[in-house]
């Protein structure tokens, strides 16, 4: 049976980080770091993220500035609210939530974010960092894996790593991640042949295909670490990851739960990059 991979608990630790920086911040008198965050139209998921994050501020101690927008809001009044916010000193993190209504270009949204407030790490140059090796900030959520792994000693350097799913947020760069601590990647995707081959063949295997229950005990190897990052609903509507928990947690050395996995350290990973935006900012100034 698997140790549980506590991702509520690192990200606790995580954001006490972040807080022990801001009170000393704090004690010195020097400005506090700040994230901006917006929300155009009323999707009632994107709405709850957004709360989330102004709390996850609150509780390391940042500044939190909202900007709700309504959904007839044009591409053009969006940018211009980027454009105030990326010259605005007192700002050091800039997210835009998406999805943003369709008659609004995300990709032109995300890349008018200035690189050096790219708390989400969405901007081409971001990503070109990351896969040059010299990266800023890292994509909150493979960060929030690797950080996983760090916290319980899992050594990444020289093992099989599997990463099921390709998408620009979490797959692509989470493979780019285990390759610089020294993984050898593979990538699977919907085209990929004899999946089950593949997935069993990982000393660390890496879910984030967003279908629930799509990975199964009979598809991983006896003692692998498994990392969970989907978020589904099952046929019952309850909350579930991409690997049948049950079957999964009978092979697996390590699993990460859902909830309470990977998803808290996304938001975590969401003040650390805040936090280092807001060190980029300062010694600019200097």
């Amino acid at each position: 049976m698997a140790v549980i991979l506590d991702g509520k608990a690192v990200a606790a630790k995580v954001k006490a980080e972040v807080r022990e920086r801001v009170d000393a911040l704090k004690a010195e008198g020097k400005r506090i770091p700040c994230l901006a965050v917006i929300l155009v139209g009323e999707d009632p998921a994107s709405a709850v993220y957004v709360r989330n994050k102004k709390k996850d501020c609150e509780e390391v101690g940042f500044i939190s500035r909202g900007y709700t927008l309504p959904a007839e809001t044009t591409q053009d009044e969006l940018i211009s609210l980027i454009d105030e916010l990326n010259a605005d000193d007192t700002v050091d993190g800039i997210l835009c939530q998406l999805p943003v209504p369709k008659h609004i270009d995300s990709i032109a949204v995300l890349e008018r974010i200035a690189p050096d407030k790219d708390v989400d790490c969405f901007h081409p140059v971001s990503a070109g960092k990351l896969f040059r090796g010299t990266p800023a900030m890292l994509p909150c959520t493979p960060a929030g894996v690797i950080r996983i792994l760090d916290e319980y000693s899992i050594d990444i350097a020289g093992k099989n790593c599997v990463v099921v799913g390709r998408s620009n947020i979490v797959g692509k760069p989470a493979a780019m991640m285990l390759l610089d601590r020294n993984g050898t990647v593979t990538v699977c995707h919907s085209k990929t042949k004899c999946l089950a081959e593949v997935t069993k063949s990982a000393d660390i295997l890496v879910s984030a295909v967003g279908r629930a229950n799509f990975i199964t005990g009979d598809m991983i190897k006896d003692g692998a670490v498994v990392v969970d990052v989907g978020m589904n609903r099952n046929a019952e509507g309850k909350l579930c990851g991409d690997c049948d928990y049950s079957s999964c947690y009978e092979k697996a050395s390590y699993i990460t739960p859902v909830p309470g996995g990977v998803g808290p350290m996304t938001r975590a990973m969401l003040m650390e990059n805040t936090m280092t935006a807001y060190g980029i900012h300062e010694n600019e100034e200097r």
